[in-house]
């Protein structure tokens, strides 16, 4: 399976769903397009944050709590960063008219990204 499809549905098209879906939610709908934007990318540092706490826990950094968790709350965590990303991304592309493109975006960051690295 590649970046981009679910088996059934287009992923960049089940993100922008997703996406579609926030933003027309009863108390979204009332905000001013740069409010969206902040909640959209604010998201994507609150889920951050969640990442870091969940490896504190997983390794045991914090000695009044000891190890709680594990890596795969970690990685499940991760997720939730990139996704909060992508549907920011796809945000950012619908109020330019260019709706359903970030799974796109972030095939050809990786590219670039591994360009730069030399792993082309």
């Amino acid at each position: 399976m590649s970046l981009g499809s679910t088996g059934e549905r287009d992923l960049g098209e089940v993100l922008h769903a997703v996406s579609a879906w926030i933003d027309a939610s009863p108390a979204n709908r009332r905000r001013n397009a740069e409010a969206l934007l902040w909640s959209r990318v604010g998201k994507v540092g609150e889920e951050a944050g969640e990442a870091v706490a969940a490896l504190i826990g997983a390794t045991g950094a914090n000695p009044r709590k000891g190890a709680v968790g594990d890596l795969a709350d970690v990685e499940r965590e991760l997720l939730d960063v990139a996704t909060a990303a992508l549907l920011a991304v796809d945000h950012l592309r619908t109020r330019a008219g260019q709706p359903g493109t970030a799974m796109d975006r972030l095939g050809h960051h990786i590219r670039t990204v591994a360009e730069r690295a030399g792993r082309t």
